[in-house]
Parts: C-alpha cells; sequence; structure tokens
C-alpha cells in the first residue's frame, strides 16, 4: 500500500514539471495605425435658405489601419475658425465610417455659432480624429481650410416695430416712470438686429425695455429672474413673465440686445460716456479757439451716439472735447495716418492723435458712437 501511494505522488510531481516546461504563446502584438487624410468635396460653401435640407459638402478620409477591425474605428470631424488650433471646434462623431457630409443648415448654424456675419466669407479649418473606440492611439489628420459665408435667417426674437428701444425700471435713473427720460434710456440700434446702449445702472434692481416709450403694452423681458447669472446676460424674450435682474453693484454698464440669437450682455462700460460733446479744430469753423461757438456742439440722439453736422475743412484736424473750454480731457484716435479714417473708425479717450478732417471740404454729419466707440463721417 505504501508503494502504490509512493508512485501516486511522483506522478502528481512529474505532471506539473512537465506542465511547467510547456511554453505560454506570445501575446499578439499590433501594428500602428496611421494618420487619415482627409479631402472635401468643395473649397467654397455659400449656401443660401434654399440650401438648408440639402448636403452642401461631403468630407471624406483614409482609413488609418488600425490592425483590429475597422467597424470599431471612432471618427471625430472637428471644424473651427481657422487658425485657433480647434480650441473651439463643433464636432460630429462616426463610428466606422470613412466620410460624412452636411446640410446648408448644418453649416450655417455652426458658422452663426461662431459669430460670424450674414454674407461674409471667413476661413474654416476641417479635420478629423482617428482612434480606437476608447479614445487610445488617436491619430488628428491634415488639415483643410475652406471658405465658408453664413446666410441670413429670420430673428429669434421678433424685432421691434418702432424700430427702437428704451430701458425702464428700478436700475435706471428715471425709475419706473414711464415714458423714461429721454434720449438717456433710449437705445442704439448697432445693425439690423443688435441694439445696445451705456447706462447708469442702480445695483440690485431690475428693468424691461419696451419698444414703445410711454407705453406698457408690449415689453422684452425674461422668463426667470432668479437664474443664476443673468444680471450679466441670458436668454430673453417677448412679453415673458419676468423683469430683467440688473447687476448686483451699481455702475456705468453697456446692455446689448441680439435679436437675432435672442440673448442679452451686461458687462461693466470701461469708456468714457459724456454728458456733452463739443468739436474743436482747425477743420472747424471756430478753429482751435477753446471754448468753441454754440455751433459746434454735438447733439445727443440716444443714451451713447452723438451728432453733428458742420463745414469741415479738408485734409485739417479736429478733436472732441467732453467739457468747453477745457482741454484736459479729449476723444481722439490712436494713429490718424491710417488710410480711410477721414470717413471714420475708432476713437477712444484721451488718445494720442487728432481725428483726421476727409481730404474735400464740405459739409458733413460727424457721429460718435459710444457703444460700439466707432465714429462715421459722412456727407451731406
Amino acid at each position: 500500500m505504501k508503494h502504490i501511494s509512493k508512485f501516486f505522488f511522483i506522478a502528481i510531481g512529474l505532471a506539473f514539471v512537465f506542465a511547467g516546461c510547456d511554453k505560454v504563446k506570445d501575446l499578439p502584438y499590433y501594428k500602428n495605425g496611421n494618420a487619415p487624410v482627409i479631402s472635401s468635396t468643395v473649397t467654397e460653401i455659400a449656401a443660401s435658405p434654399s440650401d438648408s435640407s440639402n448636403n452642401v459638402v461631403s468630407f471624406l478620409w483614409t482609413s488609418p489601419k488600425y490592425s483590429t477591425d475597422e467597424n470599431t474605428v471612432k471618427f471625430i470631424v472637428q471644424i473651427d475658425s481657422a487658425g485657433r488650433n480647434f480650441s473651439n471646434a463643433v464636432s460630429r462623431t462616426l463610428i466606422a465610417e470613412l466620410g460624412t457630409s452636411f446640410t446648408g443648415k448644418e453649416i450655417n448654424d455652426i458658422l452663426l455659432g461662431f459669430g460670424f456675419s450674414f454674407g461674409v466669407a471667413y476661413d474654416v479649418d476641417v479635420r478629423v480624429v482617428s482612434s480606437y473606440g476608447n479614445n487610445n492611439e488617436q491619430y488628428a489628420s491634415n488639415t483643410i481650410t475652406l471658405k465658408m459665408t453664413p446666410y441670413k435667417i429670420p430673428p429669434k426674437i421678433a424685432l421691434p416695430v418702432s424700430g427702437k428701444l428704451f430701458i425702464v425700471g428700478s436700475a435706471t435713473g428715471g425709475g419706473w416712470n414711464n415714458p423714461v427720460p429721454v434720449p438717456s434710456q433710449e437705445l442704439t440700434q448697432i445693425d439690423e438686429t443688435t441694439y445696445g446702449g451705456v447706462f447708469n445702472l442702480v445695483g440690485g434692481n431690475e428693468y424691461l425695455i419696451l419698444p414703445v416709450n410711454g407705453s406698457w403694452d408690449t415689453k422684452y423681458s425674461v422668463a426667470d429672474k432668479t437664474i443664476g447669472g443673468l444680471s450679466d446676460g441670458g436668454d430673453f424674450g417677448f412679453g415673458l413673465n419676468d423683469n430683467f435682474p440688473g447687476p448686483a453693484t451699481s455702475g456705468q454698464y453697456k446692455v446689448i440686445l441680439d435679436f437675432q440669437r435672442g440673448k442679452f450682455t451686461v458687462t461693466p462700460y470701461s469708456g468714457s460716456l459724456p454728458a456733452d460733446l463739443f468739436m474743436v479744430g482747425d477743420a472747424t469753423p471756430g478753429g482751435w479757439n477753446n471754448p468753441v461757438p454754440a455751433n459746434q456742439q454735438f447733439t445727443r440722439i440716444n443714451s451713447s451716439v452723438f451728432q453733428i453736422t458742420l463745414p469741415l475743412n479738408g485734409g485739417a484736424q479736429y478733436l472732441m472735447l467732453p467739457v468747453n473750454g477745457s482741454w484736459d480731457h479729449k476723444f481722439a484716435v490712436s494713429d490718424n495716418s491710417i488710410p480711410g479714417l477721414g470717413d471714420g473708425g475708432d476713437f477712444g479717450y484721451d488718445l494720442s492723435s487728432n481725428f483726421p478732417a476727409p481730404a474735400a471740404s464740405g459739409t458733413y454729419k460727424v457721429e460718435a458712437n459710444f457703444v460700439t466707440n466707432k465714429f462715421k463721417v459722412t456727407p451731406q
């Protein structure tokens, strides 16, 4: 019996020894893939509203040739404004596809999301990034640049039929009195779908935007004033439930309403909005004499725009003064040698150069817009 037991244990031991000598097969080795190469069916996109549901561009790319099932490979198409290295890219993710198409509306929505203007061509970068399904072994393709032009779509919020807007409320100097003081509480139309103004707002209070001064019948407002951060901006609409919440701190603010996107913004105003404005310089009838004649005072059109019409001497110069008779402060330009600046451009507070007058003498309307910090000179 003892001999049988010894034989049994010896046999078991030998089995383990021989089993331990079996060589384990090498793990499989997969070669790395290659960066895909992307191409486009077009180099320019200038779609129209009629193209909204039609494919206006297709992007195709080569296989990265990973050593796995190609049905599991992930591709991310990235589109961004040129030169931003895809830091703000719009993405589309696909699996096992070597191409994709975009409709006119999809492209237009992307362009408008970048803040592009209607009818203006912009350079836009496109690439594709490949990877395994778990994002391992990513490869970015080459970048292709296309010209893309957004088309005009109806604004999200209906524009005021009056063509005017006024601010009213406890956050304003005029309080809830309606009609409101003008021109100080009237907004200016910046472009076809954008209005704005610079206002002294009382911290912790509220306001509404009215299309008709003196009427409570219609108003622009917000859906819920308790939304966090809404005092700095957000969504607005026509006839909604709540007042706009004003900033927490009193001060001068720039209020912008974008009807195209249905968004408003409220930002501290970093410029200097004068109560009055005067023109002085050898381009004017009064020359450099200061104080200037009464007819060289601008008319305040609304909260932020001043205008004056008078004869100007061609090739001469001028300044805008917030206080008649004082040289302490001025509105000027940074460089009056910029071509075309006689017709308008950027200006600011206490800059170094005089405004250049137009080349030819004549009667001109000069407009200074303190929302955009731009001036415009047009012959009359």
